[in-house]
């Protein structure tokens, strides 16, 4: 059985801006994983603890929308410009495996708050160091 995660994250920074972090290999790296290459339609991600993983992109929509297959489960982030000119970021995670709900729900916030660091406040959270990981209950990896 899977179950769905669903997270709202309030950005100062516009949807423009959140989208270039989400979409390109440079954003990805200021938050999200230690290095990633898009390329055919995928992107491939490589995190501190030495997993990778092969991202296929579902849909596409500019500043708007962007949708993956990722890690065996569906994952969109919705962007929408808030009244303060910034953005609300909505993330839904569908057919999550429930062995691995508690991890991954947890990891969600882990990501999204390293967003928010690098893009509304240009610090990255992550300590980047192999031995101080997700696997070791870090949480700033």
């Amino acid at each position: 059985m899977s179950k769905s995660i669903k997270w709202k994250l309030n950005l100062k920074s516009t949807p423009n801006k959140v989208f270039q972090f989400i979409t390109t290999d440079e954003g990805r790296k200021l938050f999200w994983a230690e290095n990633t290459i898009e390329e055919e339609g995928q992107i491939h991600f490589e995190f501190i603890n030495g997993v990778k993983e092969v991202a296929k992109i579902m849909e596409f929509v500019p500043n708007k929308k962007m949708s993956l297959r990722y890690f065996e489960s569906n994952v969109t982030f919705f962007l929408e410009k808030n009244k303060s000119q910034g953005t609300d970021l909505t993330l839904l995670n569908t057919k999550v495996n429930e062995e691995e709900y508690i991890e991954i729900y947890a990891g969600w916030i882990s990501v999204l708050f390293a967003l928010k660091g690098a893009i509304d406040f240009g610090v990255d959270l992550r300590n980047h160091n192999p031995n101080k990981t997700w696997n070791q209950l870090y949480i700033e990896n």
